[in-house]
C-alpha cells in the first residue's frame, strides 16, 4: 500500500537516522532478563519488583512519572481438579482461568456432553470466537468443546444453561487465559455479564480422552479454585512533554502484568517501552509533541483493568488531546519476520505501511483490531495502531505445526509456563524497538497528524457494500452511501489543501483538531456500540456494528416479524451512521470556509 499524500508519509529522515541509531539493547535486555526471573500477577509482589525496576531507571535518568494503585476487579486461578467417573476414572491435568466461577474446591459432577468446536485460523480468533451448540439443549451439563476459554466460547457455553465448560486446547499445551466478557471493572450494566459457570481448560490429548468419555454418556467431576475481587494494582505513567504544542499527546501503552513469566508476552514489550523513553527523553527538546509512556497491569487477570481504569480516570483528556495510542505487545520473539497480524485503524494504514517498510525492509499486512488488546479507547474515539507486533509468517508455523496464539510472535508457548527467556531474540527486539521509535517520532512531530480519513470512507464504502449484498431490496443503505461520499469529497479538498507548516502553526492547529475531531466520530460508529466513555463487552465488534446485522437478512427473507425486527435495526443504526458522516463533513467544511 502506498500513499501519494505527503503529509502522511512526512518524516524527518535526518533526525530519525539519529534516533534510531541511539536504540540499543544493553538496558531492554537487561529488564528481559530480570523478567525472567518474575511471575508478574496483577497486584502480586513480583509485580511490584517489576515496576520498582522499571521506575529505577526512570527516576535515573530524570523522566517524569506517576504511580497509581487503582483498585480495580482481578481473578487469580489458584487450582483445577478433573476426573471421570467411570470405574477407575482418570484424573486429568487441568486449568481454570480468570473469571471462572470458583468451587472453592468442592466437586460439582455432570454429564459431560460434547459439542464440536473451532479455535479459527487468526490471532484475533483466540479472543472473539464463538461456539455453534446447534440448538443442542446442554442445560444443567458440563460442555466439553475445542478451543481456548475464550470470551466468546464461554458466554455462549454459559448463556445455554451449561453446568460448566471445558475447553480443549489446541496442542499439549493447556494455555492460560480470562472468559469475562466485562471489559475492566464491572459497573451497574455489565456486572450480570460476570461468568456464572466454573470453567476449565485442558490439553488435546486428553481431550480426546474426554470426546470419547462423552460420547459414552460419561460423567465426570469437577473443581475450581480462584482469588477474585477488588485488590490495587499497579500503573505506571511516564511523560516526555513536547516542545512545540505539549497539550497534544500520544499514548505509548504495553501490559506489565503476565501469565508466569510471560517473556514473550509482555516482558518484551516492556523492556521496548522503557527504551524507547530513554531513547525520547534524550531527543525531548526536539519533539513537538509530548509522548505519554503507559505500563499496565490487570490486562491478564482483570480484563484490561489497569488500561480501562486509566481510560475512565483520564477519558476527558483522552477526549480532548490525545492524537493516537499505540499497543505494544509481543515484539522481538524468535522466528518473527514478518507483521502480517499486527493491526491498523483504516485511517493509519498508509502510515503503518509506509514505516514499516522504510525502517524494516518488511511489506506488512496489518488487520482490523479485533475487541482485545488493552484497545479501552474505541468507545471515546482514539485513531489506534499496533496490537501485536512482529510474528512468524504462515509458511514457519505450518512447518512447525503451530496453531493460532494471541501473541508471542505467534510461539505457542504463550499463555504458559515456557514462555521463557528463549522465546526472546535480541535482533528481532532490535529491529522492533526501532520500527515503534520511528512511529512515534513521525506521530509526534509531523506537522499535520499522519492520518488519511478517505481510507476510513473507502472501508464503511465496502463495508456498506457486503451489508447492501445483504439484504437487497429489504433495506436500502442509499443516504449511507451518499453520506460517505459527500464526507469524502469534503476531505478530498481538505486534504489537497494542506499547507507546508509548523506543527504549532495556526494552520497546523486548525487541521489537526479536525483530524482529532473526525476520530471521535469515526472511529465509536465503526467499532463501538456503546455511548462514549462506556466500555463494549470483550466481544466480536464487525465493522459499522449497527449495520451488521444486515448480514443475518437473508435467514429472515421467510419470516415477517424478524424481517421487521431486522429493517427497525437497521434504520436507527442507519441513522446513527448518518448523523456521525454529516457532522464530519460539517466539521471538514467549516476548516475549509
Amino acid at each position: 500500500m502506498t500513499s501519494t499524500r505527503p503529509f502522511v508519509t512526512w518524516s524527518d529522515p535526518a533526525l530519525e537516522r539519529e534516533l534510531l541509531s541511539q536504540v540499543s539493547l544493553d538496558v531492554p535486555w537487561s529488564i528481559v532478563e530480570q523478567f525472567s526471573r518474575l511471575v508478574r500477577l496483577s497486584g502480586s509482589p513480583d509485580e511490584r519488583r517489576a515496576v520498582e525496576i522499571l521506575m529505577e531507571h526512570l527516576r535515573s535518568w530524570g523522566v517524569p512519572h506517576t504511580l497509581y494503585e487503582p483498585v480495580c476487579f482481578i481473578s487469580i486461578p489458584l487450582e483445577a481438579t478433573l476426573r471421570s467417573l467411570e470405574p477407575g476414572g482418570k484424573a486429568y491435568r487441568a486449568k481454570t482461568v480468570s473469571m471462572s466461577v470458583s468451587t472453592g474446591g468442592e466437586e460439582i459432577t455432570g454429564e459431560l456432553v460434547y459439542v464440536p468446536g473451532a479455535g479459527g485460523t487468526q490471532a484475533g480468533d483466540v479472543f472473539s470466537a464463538g461456539v455453534d451448540l446447534g440448538g443442542r439443549d446442554v442445560r444443567g451439563k458440563i460442555v466439553l468443546t475445542e478451543g481456548m476459554a475464550s470470551p466468546g466460547k464461554v458466554n455462549d457455553v454459559m448463556n445455554a444453561g451449561a453446568l460448566a465448560g471445558i475447553f480443549i486446547n489446541p496442542g499439549t499445551y493447556i494455555h492460560e487465559g480470562i472468559c469475562t466478557t466485562i471489559w475492566g471493572a464491572p459497573d451497574l450494566d455489565s456486572m450480570k455479564r460476570q461468568p456464572s459457570i466454573p470453567v476449565l481448560a485442558v490439553n488435546n490429548p486428553d481431550g480426546q480422552e474426554l470426546i470419547a468419555l462423552a460420547e459414552r454418556g460419561g460423567q465426570v467431576a469437577l473443581s475450581t479454585r480462584l482469588d477474585t475481587g477488588w485488590r490495587p494494582i499497579p500503573v505506571l505513567v511516564a511523560e516526555i512533554p513536547g516542545r512545540l504544542v505539549p497539550e497534544e499527546f500520544v499514548l505509548l501503552h504495553g501490559h506489565l502484568d503476565s501469565w508466569h513469566v510471560g517473556i514473550g508476552d509482555n516482558a518484551t514489550g516492556d523492556a521496548t517501552m522503557l527504551e524507547l523513553t530513554r531513547v525520547f527523553w534524550q531527543h525531548r527538546d526536539r519533539l513537538a509533541r509530548s509522548l505519554r509512556i503507559a505500563w499496565w497491569s490487570g490486562h491478564s487477570h482483570g480484563r484490561y483493568a489497569g488500561s480501562t481504569w486509566y481510560a475512565d480516570t483520564f477519558g476527558l483528556e483522552l477526549a480532548r488531546n490525545c492524537v493516537a495510542q499505540i499497543n505494544c505487545d509481543s515484539p522481538g520473539c524468535r522466528w518473527a519476520d514478518t507483521y502480517n497480524e499486527l493491526t491498523a485503524m483504516s485511517e493509519t494504514e498508509p502510515f503503518v505501511d509506509a514505516v514499516i517498510r522504510e525502517t524494516t525492509g518488511i511489506v506488512p499486512e496489518p488487520e482490523r483490531p479485533p475487541r482485545a488488546g488493552d484497545y479501552s479507547f474505541n468507545q471515546i474515539g482514539i485513531t489506534s495502531f499496533y496490537m501485536l507486533s512482529s510474528t512468524m509468517s504462515e509458511e514457519a508455523r505450518r512447518e512447525r505445526g503451530y496453531y493460532p496464539v494471541g501473541g508471542c510472535g505467534a510461539n505457542i508457548q504463550w499463555h504458559t509456563e515456557d514462555d521463557t527467556l528463549e522465546i526472546a531474540d535480541r535482533d528481532n527486539l532490535l529491529r522492533d524497538m526501532r520500527m515503534y521509535a520511528a512511529s512515534l517520532l513521525r506521530v509526534l512531530n509531523a506537522p499535520i497528524h499522519p492520518f488519511d480519513w478517505t481510507r476510513t470512507t473507502g472501508e464503511f464504502r465496502r463495508t456498506l457494500d457486503r451489508y447492501q449484498a445483504a439484504t437487497g431490496d429489504a433495506f436500502s443503505f442509499s443516504p449511507a452511501f451518499e453520506a460517505v461520499d459527500a464526507l469524502e469529497r469534503a476531505l478530498e479538498r481538505l486534504y489537497s489543501a494542506v499547507p507546508a507548516c509548523a506543527p504549532d502553526s495556526p494552520q497546523a492547529r486548525r487541521i489537526n483538531a479536525v483530524q482529532r475531531r473526525l476520530a471521535r466520530i469515526l472511529v465509536p460508529v465503526n467499532y463501538s456500540r456503546m455511548a462514549p466513555f462506556w466500555h463494549d463487552p470483550a466481544l466480536n465488534v464487525p465493522p459499522l456494528p449497527d449495520l451488521a446485522p444486515a448480514l443475518a437478512m437473508p435467514g429472515a427473507k421467510d419470516d415477517p416479524h424478524r424481517r421487521g425486527i431486522l429493517v427497525a435495526h437497521l434504520t436507527r443504526g442507519q441513522n446513527r451512521l448518518l448523523w456521525a458522516l454529516e457532522q464530519a463533513r460539517e466539521l471538514v467544511e467549516a476548516v475549509l470556509g
